[in-house]
């Protein structure tokens, strides 16, 4: 049975963030809200916006992927139901909120390090914003405008 699109965006949230904290979670929330309403580029003509679109979209989230090198991804999508609290800020994104700090942010990531390069992805489309808990976030520079 396929999972409701707030199903799947709950799942989504706790899979990404669900140790970043309401604020790192909300941040994730985001980036995948600004995707489905960004009105050009890349997220625009793929999510066409549509959230499942933008969350099964090949190559962007861990947690939808089943396996890394062949094998098997226990961090997925699938195998970790989401709690109330994910629910509750699924439901808070996709009722029109953004978390402030965030802005127009596409990327997120973790670098594993005390500081986030200026530019993500590295093909110049997104330029550093802020960092939440332990995800560096980017908003879209004019490159992005071009994919």
């Amino acid at each position: 049975m396929a999972y409701s699109d707030r199903e799947l965006f709950a799942r989504i949230i706790k899979c990404e963030a669900g140790g970043e904290g309401e604020n790192g979670m909300k941040g994730v929330a985001s980036v995948i809200m600004n995707r489905v309403r960004v009105p050009y580029g890349e997220y625009h003509r793929i999510g066409e916006g549509n959230v499942r679109q933008i969350i099964y979209q090949k190559g962007q989230f861990d947690c939808v992927r089943s396996s890394f090198g062949g094998a098997p991804n226990p961090q997925t999508i699938w195998a970790n139901p989401p709690d109330q609290i994910h629910y509750d800020i699924a439901d808070w994104a996709l009722s029109g909120h953004r978390l402030f700090t965030i802005g127009y942010s596409l990327w997120y990531f973790n670098p594993f390090a005390p500081s986030c390069p200026y530019t993500f992805p590295y093909n110049g489309t997104g330029s550093f914003q802020v960092k939440v808990g332990q995800h560096c976030f980017y908003n879209p520079t004019e490159t992005y405008a071009e994919t």
